[in-house]
């Protein structure tokens, strides 16, 4: 099962069998709006506080690909969960309402390529039939968590990143019927020594091309292979890093299309997102929405997605310590049964 040194290749592929995708009215207004499941147009959601509505979202999403197929919450061996919130507790509150064995993951945006990645690697190794996998992140939960309030008013630099207010989940499962999960590269701790939290897309790119790399190096596979390679959150300034970075290394992104979902998901041009959009609910709603959809009706047949993410804190800001980032690849294929 282990390539390389960083990848699993899984001799018997889980198979996602349902994903949900819950998004916010920014969300919603933007160009993938028809792709998920339920738009709300309050990022309150009738909750006395941004945390309690993040939590909410995750239950939701949870909810929602548990019943798509025709399950219970009493069928899941597992649920792998992770947000960016303190002692992540959007994840760990939505396990106390969905009552399923629990896993808590941290890896910042790349929370949902790590919960699949995992959860991939128990379904294969025969440790379950059914595991839930979900992350969340709300926009005025996480911002004044790692940035300012929005009550503040602060502005931002062109670099920064909008936080994507949403939450997705999928059912990885041993049989069924949708796109299986066909390997999974652990990527490394990158750090470039960057230190504005304003700029996550240039201290997440240099994780993502040393992910993408590795993926392909492990496997001894072209680009080609896949019809998609799209990179969680570099948004628009991180997009371009990378980019130079694979030419830089002679590495022939172009033999495929490279994209990224923080640029996916909103229309710059029309919302005030600066860069593109972040956090760990914008490669989650975007791959179980948009993405899965593109698989399952043949538009797409082989994808790699690399979610990134930024593995600061408060505390290490105030400390003037650097960005270090991660990067989490999960290739997904169209064609189980």
């Amino acid at each position: 099962m282990l390539k390389g040194k960083q990848t699993w290749l899984f001799d018997i592929p889980p198979i996602i069998v349902s994903t949900a995708t819950v998004v916010g009215p920014e969300e919603g207004k933007g160009p993938l709006k028809n792709d998920f499941d339920i738009v709300h147009d309050d990022t309150t959601l009738q909750e006395n506080s941004w945390e309690k509505a993040e939590k909410k979202l995750m239950e939701q999403a949870a909810q929602i690909a548990v019943q798509k197929v025709n399950l219970k919450n009493s069928d899941m061996q597992f649920y792998i969960g992770g947000d960016l919130l303190n002692q992540i507790i959007s994840a760990s509150f939505s396990a106390r309402t969905l009552a399923i064995p629990y896993i808590g993951i941290f890896g910042a945006c790349s929370t949902s390529m790590e919960g699949l990645a995992l959860g991939s690697m128990i379904v294969a190794s025969g440790g379950a039939q059914h595991v839930l996998v979900g992350t969340c992140s709300h926009n005025s939960s996480v911002e004044k968590q790692f940035r300012y309030p929005t009550e503040y008013g602060s502005q931002k630099p062109p670099t920064a990143q909008f936080t994507v207010t949403g939450a997705g989940a999928c059912v990885l499962a041993r049989t069924g019927k949708g796109p299986r999960v066909t390997a999974a590269t652990i990527g490394k701790v990158v750090d470039m020594g960057i230190t504005d939290p304003f700029n996550m897309g240039a201290a997440m790119a240099p994780a993502a091309v040393d992910t993408i790399e590795t993926h392909f190096k492990d496997l001894k596979r072209d680009p080609s292979y896949y019809d998609l390679i799209v990179t969680g959150d570099l948004a628009a300034v991180g997009h371009e890093i990378a980019k130079e970075l694979f030419k830089q290394r002679n590495f022939p992104i172009k033999h495929t299309k490279f994209q990224d979902c923080g640029l996916m998901i909103y229309d710059r041009e029309k919302q005030g997102v600066q860069a593109g959009g972040s956090g760990a609910a914008c490669s989650a709603v975007v791959t179980y929405g948009t993405l899965m959809k593109k698989l399952q009706s043949g538009e797409l047949k082989r994808i790699l997605v690399v979610a990134t993410g930024a593995l600061l804190s408060p505390l290490t800001f105030q400390q003037d310590e650097s960005i270090p980032c991660i990067a989490h690849a999960v290739a997904i294929e169209n064609g189980g049964n």
